[in-house]
């Protein structure tokens, strides 16, 4: 057999071996021109070999079958050195939405000659669905939540990311909002664009138009040079507008107008600029109330909301309070000389009752404050920053008793939730109740004689 022959033996073995896996393949050239398609790349995609060979992928799919993450969007790399995995939302031929885990690894000869790519993907959209029904996936792309209401979220996320139509995240402050945007634009076909977040009420506002939109030289004092704005620099990619109901009226115009045109003038030029962009707003406020208060205009508000995505405040799904803390920790572990700390479960209870006004983030600082204070031991009640405590309601219909005896102690003062549950336990007795406070009697006396409704509590008792 000559080496030629033996080579296309080879070459054909190689193809029926990669025809029986249960995952798809598809590769291509430095020119996107698709060179293999397995059997199992037909089936979850639903185009046919005969479709694709030879053709460019984007073409054929309508956009990057790599999704955000592609490296030909714009002509072939110089080079593609590592292999990078991560999930991708596409559609097959007949319009429906997958949701598949990619791998995409690079062709290289054995003397350094970059010869393209080859792709490895798993349909993951029944497992995906599956999760959602179960409410088992906790982890959506580094979005922590099993609660039904993160389960939707994920769900909305997934369908949302094929479409470029402007999707608006509401929320109060530190639920995650900025996260929930970012997902959004990782896993849709401008993932690979730059994501550039904008806080609207950080801006002053005599500068508002030329940070969005850019300036000519000239346009005002002090603009020497021409400038881009956050509209251009997002070419191809999403602009965030973080709290957006702060936007002038004027700006809001302009932005509106974009919206209807895809284009703009820079402050101060004439020539209309066309660009590619997702936007994603976001705001901790009501915006249809800014609206009714002549804040926000209505028109715009509409234009903003077509597909709207509400965070809820982390109070609303406390029990996801333990994953958070466990997501939070791992984190700190790799920051740590002790490696992941631990914590005690009355900890735990003592964070699953406190209000959280400041959400996730709240959460995520008062871990890592924890972490410091604990200085690698578990975590106990009494590294937790006094905040918490204090505002903790000692009740046994929140707390266990063992938990309210170790509030007592953290709190190591007297006020009326301590004094409650201390009489509470001790049966009214002053005496023991004065005991678990770690006071002398006359103390305590002290305190209810100037308390007249824990007096009559206690009485009560």
């Amino acid at each position: 057999m000559t080496d030629l022959a033996r080579t296309i033996v080879e070459a054909q073995n190689l193809n029926l071996i990669l025809d029986t896996l249960h995952i798809g393949i598809i590769a291509h050239t430095p020119e996107r021109k698709i060179t293999f398609f397995n059997n199992e790349a037909e089936k979850i995609t639903g185009y046919s070999k005969k479709e694709v060979i030879g053709r460019d992928c984007h073409d054929i799919f309508q956009g990057p079958f790599c999704g955000g993450k592609c490296s030909f969007c714009d002509g072939a790399p110089s080079f593609f050195s590592s292999k990078l995995e991560y999930p991708v939302t596409t559609a097959t031929k007949d319009g429906s939405t997958i949701q598949l885990e990619m791998t995409v690894s690079p062709i290289i000869t054995a003397d350094n000659v970059f010869k393209g790519v080859v792709a490895s993907f798993r349909d993951m959209t029944e497992l995906f669905h599956l999760s959602l029904k179960a409410e088992k996936m906790s982890n959506f792309a580094g979005i922590i939540g099993k609660h039904k209401v993160m389960q939707d979220i994920f769900k909305q996320i997934q369908e949302v990311a094929l479409y470029n139509y402007p999707v608006h995240v509401s929320g109060e402050t530190g639920t995650g909002k900025e996260r929930v945007a970012n997902v959004i634009h990782d896993i849709s076909s401008y993932g690979n664009g730059a994501f550039v977040p904008v806080n609207c009420g950080a801006i002053p506002e005599g500068i508002v138009e030329s940070e969005l939109f850019g300036h000519v030289k000239g346009a005002f004092s002090g603009a020497v040079k021409e400038r881009k704005g956050r509209f251009e620099l997002a070419h191809k990619g999403t602009l965030f507008l973080d709290e957006v109901a702060e936007l002038p009226l004027k700006i809001q115009v302009k932005i509106l107008r974009f919206l209807q045109e895809g284009s703009f003038e820079r402050v101060g030029g004439e020539k209309k600029i066309s660009v590619d962009v997702r936007i994603i707003s976001a705001t901790n406020k009501n915006l249809k109330e800014e609206v009714k208060a002549g804040r926000f205009r209505e028109d715009l508000y509409y234009r903003l909301n077509v597909i709207p995505i509400h965070v809820p405040p982390l109070r609303e799904r406390r029990s996801d309070i333990p994953l958070l803390i466990s997501e939070f920790l791992r984190e700190a572990g790799q920051d740590s000389p002790h490696g992941v700390p631990q914590i005690a479960d009355k900890t735990i209870d003592i964070l699953l009752a406190y209000h959280w006004p400041g959400n996730v983030r709240e959460l995520k600082n008062i871990i890592q404050f924890s972490v410091v204070r604990s200085r690698g031991k578990k975590i106990l009640p009494s590294h937790l920053p006094g905040e918490i405590t204090e505002k903790i309601d000692l009740n046994p219909g929140i707390l266990n008793q063992s938990t309210m005896d170790d509030m007592v102690r953290v709190r190591g003062k007297l006020n009326s939730e301590a004094v409650k549950a201390a009489m509470r336990k001790a049966g009214g007795n002053k005496s023991k109740a004065a005991k678990i406070l770690g006071v002398g009697r006359a103390t305590l006396y002290r305190f209810l004689a100037n308390n007249e409704e824990i007096r009559i509590f206690a009485d009560q008792l």
